[in-house]
């Protein structure tokens, strides 16, 4: 098998795998909240397994990172997998035994099976060479449309499977990356990353931190996946809150995961055609659309409409944001540069994830909307000072 083909196969064992645990965090998105305001004492610590899920995420780039420099991707993913079915017995069991620490525990491993996951992305664009990085990514994001629709549907069918409620949920969310194991072992590194790993070449990571180009990646990635987090792990609350119900709550979800990974179908082709840096300009632009319609109104709608477009818009920000970051290394550097991508975003996601649940519980709704626009205007002068200055290909 020539190396194309082994590129090409990597890239739909990713796409299946991301499929699988993509599915993952769709159920701690939906239920985290809501079992968090079943068995915390405070309302106001309602979504803090959530921002231990975000946690867990952060902790486990740069370990993971390192592991898989050591003993190769194929090997790092099964251990992240095994995590992944941890994470969700662990959980189970603190909603079965009514602790709120031990389920807190779950989404937290949870997270440290999903920062293996979020590698999947790099993965891909390691396998490919020059515009084709930017198809490869969107072709493994692919895959997490297929676990924004099964994830909040095990949420319906098995939330009240097994008693007490959601027990059963998570229980499923411990299967999927049992699924993603046989998966995951088809991965073949090529033979150029297996004789590199180990081996730690290029700059140093400080160099690569004060690269002007890197920091507006790393800043954008930060910003579109803190504000996705930061709504997206507030509105199933205020769903309920406002008297729509658990289901309606979890369709909200699967709304929203749909539109952040259904447009990755062309998502790398519009950023062939108009540049990265547009492409991501645009994405936070419909963030704040996000925040324009989820302010217009508390109907069904206005909820629903709002996670769409905070979907689409993360889909063109975070993916635009990634491909920007993957043109500041050399393949040498690839691990610690993408190591500390992830570490950042992530790590900051955890923070605005708890936030999240202290300003619904103090403030609302619709304070949770108008906060996000200062951060995405604030990423939005430098984004589209540098789109104007990118070449963009004919």
């Amino acid at each position: 098998m020539n190396s194309k083909q082994t590129a090409g196969r990597n890239i739909a064992v990713l796409a299946a795998a991301q499929a699988l645990g993509g599915a993952s965090p769709p159920i701690v998105m939906s239920l985290g909240g809501l079992v968090g305001l079943q068995l915390a004492s405070n309302p106001a610590w309602a979504t803090f397994p959530v921002s231990l899920f975000g946690l867990g995420l952060a902790f486990g780039t740069l370990p993971a990172a390192a592991m898989m420099r050591r003993w190769g991707r194929r090997a790092g993913y099964v251990l992240g997998a095994l995590k992944g079915i941890l994470g969700g017995a662990v959980a189970a069991l603190g909603i079965f035994s009514g602790s709120f620490k031990v389920f807190c525990l779950g989404t937290f491993i949870a997270g440290l099976y999903s920062s293996y996951v979020q590698s999947y992305r790099f993965a891909a664009a390691d396998a490919a060479e020059g515009e084709m990085k930017t198809r490869a990514i969107s072709r493994v994001m692919v895959g997490g449309l297929i676990g924004a629709i099964v994830g909040p549907q095990l949420v319906i069918w098995t939330r009240d499977a097994l008693p007490p409620p959601f027990v059963g949920s998570f229980l499923s969310q411990a299967i999927l990356p049992m699924i993603a194991i046989p998966v995951l072992l088809m991965l073949r590194t090529p033979r150029a990353e297996q004789a590199a790993q180990g081996i730690d070449t290029g700059r140093p990571l400080l160099e690569i931190l004060r690269m002007p180009r890197y920091i507006l990646a790393v800043a954008t990635g930060v910003v579109s996946y803190g504000v996705m987090a930061f709504v997206m792990t507030a509105a199933p609350v205020a769903m309920v809150k406002q008297g729509y119900g658990v289901d309606n709550a979890a369709l909200g979800i699967q709304w929203h995961l749909l539109a952040m990974f259904g447009p990755s179908f062309f998502t790398g082709r519009l950023m062939a055609r108009f540049g990265k840096e547009r492409v991501t300009a645009f994405g936070l632009v419909l963030l704040a659309g996000s925040g324009a319609v989820a302010l217009s109104g508390a109907a069904l709608s206005n909820f629903w409409g709002s996670l769409a477009l905070l979907g689409v818009g993360w889909n063109f920000s975070f993916i635009g944001a990634t491909a920007m970051v993957t043109d500041c290394h050399t393949p040498a550097e690839r691990g610690k540069a993408q190591g500390a991508n992830d570490f950042l975003v992530f790590g900051v996601t955890a923070i605005v994830s708890f936030l999240a649940g202290s300003v619904m519980h103090s403030a609302g709704w619709v304070v949770i909307n108008w906060a996000i626009l200062p951060a995405l205007a604030l990423m939005l002068v430098p984004l589209v000072w540098q789109a104007s200055r990118a070449k963009v290909a004919p």
